[in-house]
């Protein structure tokens, strides 16, 4: 057996043994092992099973009875990984990990061959005591923006480790996702990070690459912090976008490289973090590599920046953390030096967002527009976001759309995970991946959402809108084409505005309708649009539902 199936080889040479830990299944079904009796009979096995192996019990499930390989197909061993969850609730257990593995016929048993035929998938679940995390605790979440190599990723990486910079980018590493990213050093999709806060301080990741670890952090910690790590490198704008407008993000944090200072770049991403009325932090990052003169000259040029578009810099250095925390609002940006090498001001940043209050709110129906979309072997299709509004508990009935012809279709919530940890429940301004079934992950797209059957959603197709140009070559006329960035959306779109035509630095009124497909929009919502170097953001006044 091959080295990546160890975990299985080992839980297939222990066996199973009367007082041992270690279960064979081939499959579970509701209709037989949750049948009234049945249930009753098989918690209490696992519970036994737990309380064998010292709280940990290891179920293996598509093998037969004698630990010979059947393999079951993925909707069976779906329904077999839901069948063994509730169990393990029953018992005052859950699951804590699920690996799998293909097999094909010629490795099944002659038994399993008989009733299968063409393998399918064995895996090896770890059941702990104890119910699954509960997320009571407070959570803020944290979008970082800032120009490309200005040390976003790397600062991020530090904060959450706890561990200085080798000077070359080596936290960053924590960070980016993609094979090419890593190549590069440049990150070319959101990333996620977290770390946390108990009463003795920071709870900081020993590897940020284990999904355990990150797991480790959200079980320990009485408050966490999420970052959205967003994009700095120009061609990238619109994944940044995405990032800052289409999360459910409580504060801001933009950095300015004190050997380069504030950047077009720089610019771009401070007034959508600004025009979304998200209170922002400016982290003047590198501070090892230039003296202190020139590291002054940047703060003075970021608080002319500040000023220019309204908005009150405060020193920390001068006014205090404590201070910082009291005034950060949308008008109050607090400036403040790091260096990820010497790691300057990062118990400063500690501290604030240890204390910072939330600003997103927890209160109104559930409701989570979708970033992304995947499918887990085993589990099925998963639609992650940050949770807009409400709450969410596995097995809630919920509405997915609107697909491209406007309706919603029926889901149920199969589980939930936040940062690699299963969860029964969510609330506002968590990020999370939920499982769903009832739709298969190839109709699942960016900027759809999740709501509750009662909130009776509407797709739109066109709304109105109050705009204000921040940037254009000429004038925006009637026709005009950018594409609309609307929570988790990105979309191109047709603009009608009243009069005629918007200059730039204009304000004004103009109707907006999607292009290829309707979206679910309400009023009061902001948004971003761009077109080439035309920007602009607006807020929905009114809207025009699918007939």
């Amino acid at each position: 057996m091959s080295a990546d199936r160890a975990a299985l080889q080992r839980a297939l040479d222990r066996g199973e043994q009367e007082g041992g830990s270690v279960e064979f299944k081939e499959r579970l079904t509701r209709e037989i092992h949750l049948a009234e009796g049945r249930m009753e009979s098989l918690a209490a096995q696992l519970r036994h099973r737990v309380l064998s192996g010292d709280g940990e019990a290891t179920y293996v499930v598509g093998v037969t009875d004698d630990g010979g390989l059947a393999g079951i197909n993925p909707e069976l061993f779906s329904e077999s990984m839901d069948v063994l969850s509730f169990l393990a609730e029953e018992a005052g257990a859950h699951i804590e990990d699920v690996q799998t593995w293909g097999i094909d016929a010629t490795e099944t048993s002659t038994r399993a061959s008989t009733r299968n035929g063409n393998g399918g998938i064995v895996g090896v679940a770890t059941i702990r005591e104890g119910a699954v995390l509960e997320t009571d605790s407070e959570h803020i979440v944290v979008g970082t923006a800032g120009h490309v190599d200005h040390g976003k990723s790397t600062l991020v990486g530090s904060l959450v480790t706890g561990q200085s910079d080798d000077g070359e980018g080596g936290t960053r590493g924590y960070l980016d996702v993609q094979p090419h990213e890593v190549q590069r050093g440049l990150s070319a999709d959101l990333s996620y990070a977290v770390y946390g806060f108990d009463d003795d301080g920071p709870v900081h990741m020993d590897n940020p690459h284990r999904k355990s670890d990150r797991a480790r952090i959200v079980e320990e910690s009485d408050r966490l912090v999420s970052f959205v790590d967003t994009v700095g490198h120009e061609p990238w704008l619109r994944t940044t976008i995405r990032g800052l407008v289409g999360q459910k993000l409580d504060y801001g944090l933009l950095t300015v490289a004190a050997d380069d200072g504030p950047t077009r770049t720089t610019r771009e991403h401070l007034g959508i973090l600004l025009a979304t009325e998200l209170p922002t932090i400016v982290a003047i990052t590198k501070t090892d590599m230039v003296d202190e003169a020139r590291a002054m000259e940047v703060e003075r040029e970021v608080e002319q920046l500040l000023r220019e578009v309204g908005k009150t810099p405060l020193r920390v250095e001068r006014h205090g953390v404590e201070v910082a925390i009291e005034e950060v609002d949308t008008n109050v940006v607090p400036i403040l030096m790091t260096s990820a090498v010497t790691m300057e001001g990062l118990d400063a940043l500690d501290t604030m967002f240890e204390q910072l209050p939330k600003t997103t709110a927890d209160s109104g129906e559930f409701r989570m527009y979708i970033d992304r979309s995947y499918s887990v072997t085993g589990v099925g299709p998963v639609a992650s976001g940050t949770i807009n509004s409400g709450e969410v508990e596995a097995g809630d009935e919920l509405l997915l759309g609107p697909m491209p012809d406007g309706e919603f279709r029926e889901v149920e919530v199969r589980s939930i995970e936040m940062h690699y940890h299963r969860v029964d429940e969510a609330k506002a301004g968590r990020i999370v991946g939920i499982a769903l079934k009832g739709v298969r992950e190839a109709d699942i797209e960016r900027g759809m959402v999740l709501v509750p059957p009662e909130a009776e959603p509407n797709a739109v197709w066109e709304f109105d809108a109050e705009v204000m140009v921040l940037n254009h070559p000429t004038n925006i006329g009637t026709g005009y084409e950018p594409v609309v960035h609307l929570e988790t959306m990105s979309e191109t779109a047709i603009f009608e505005p009243e009069g005629g035509r918007l200059l730039p630095g204009d304000k004004g009124t103009t109707s907006v309708r999607f292009k290829f497909r309707p979206y679910l929009v309400e009023e009061g919502q902001r948004f971003v649009f761009r077109e080439g170097q035309s920007k602009g953001v607006g807020t929905v006044t009114d809207v025009t539902s699918v007939e």
